[in-house]
């Protein structure tokens, strides 16, 4: 870890960015010698801001699965964030597109565990086993970096570039579902614009929730029982503002709907 970078200082003015809904410029640029470790020391100072405030951890959220976004931020690896009680809708409520600063949506596979999962060793197997059910959901990903122009370092700092999330109208157990092959079709106001398979997260959505219960569990976190995992976007990100309409269907799990206003 790098100890001239003024961790604490990047996390408060990334809460500040959260909070005030302001984009500031790519840490990246600012320090270019950040480095993972670093961002993720960032990310830790944020949250802790949001639980001051009154939040609770509920989840954990795996970002950067997909070729197409490791091909855009020249990375080969995942990362991960935090999902807090602050960040729910529900399914079909209207989230007010003012609140967030530059949307986009992603249709993913959520994981509700019923057992805790810690690493390391922990195989896809054993997340089939330690999970309640599997729902479609939404995360609207959103970044405090100008311009989505973001390497590996930001989107990590930025709490894996969270925004909000909605799951869907269904709670299906993993074990009723292929979730390697099962198909993804996202329409935004009525049209497809985006298609995918359960495989875009890693090869299969549990080889995602596996890795990130190994990767945490090096750091001696766990994922609870009860948290929500996401798992990854099963395409390309969808850009959304007010007025949008969006739905995601994944085949045998369910759908789920999302509404800007």
């Amino acid at each position: 870890m790098s100890t001239h970078i003024p961790l604490q200082q990047l996390g408060d003015e990334l809460y500040d960015a959260l909070t005030g809904g302001h984009m500031i410029e790519p840490l990246s640029t600012r320090h270019p010698d950040m480095g993972i470790d670093d961002a993720y020391a960032i990310q830790q100072h944020m949250l802790a801001r949001r639980l001051a405030a009154g939040e609770r951890v509920i989840g954990k959220k795996i970002g950067v699965t997909s070729k197409a976004v490791m091909d855009m931020l020249g990375v080969f690896q995942p990362d991960f964030g935090w999902l807090t009680d602050g960040m729910v809708y529900n399914e079909g409520a209207p989230i007010p597109a003012h609140t967030l600063i530059q949307p986009k949506a992603e249709g993913e596979i959520a994981f509700v565990l019923m057992k805790t999962l810690k690493g390391p060793g922990v195989t896809a197997a054993d997340v089939i086993a330690a999970t309640e059910g599997v729902m479609a959901c939404f995360e609207i990903v959103d970044s405090r970096i100008r311009d989505w122009k973001i390497k590996i370092q930001d989107t990590v700092a930025d709490n894996a570039s969270c925004g909000v999330f909605v799951l869907g109208d269904r709670l299906v157990d993993p074990r009723d579902v292929d979730l390697g092959t099962c198909g993804m079709v996202l329409e935004k106001n009525g049209e497809i614009v985006a298609t995918g398979a359960g495989a875009a997260a890693l090869g299969h959505p549990a080889n995602a929730v596996a890795w990130l219960a190994n990767t945490l569990g090096a750091h001696g976190i766990a994922l609870e029982a009860g948290e929500v995992i996401l798992s990854g976007s099963l395409a390309a990100m969808v850009p959304v503002k007010a007025g949008d309409n969006l739905r995601v269907t994944i085949g045998g799990i369910g759908g789920c709907s999302v509404r800007f206003i």
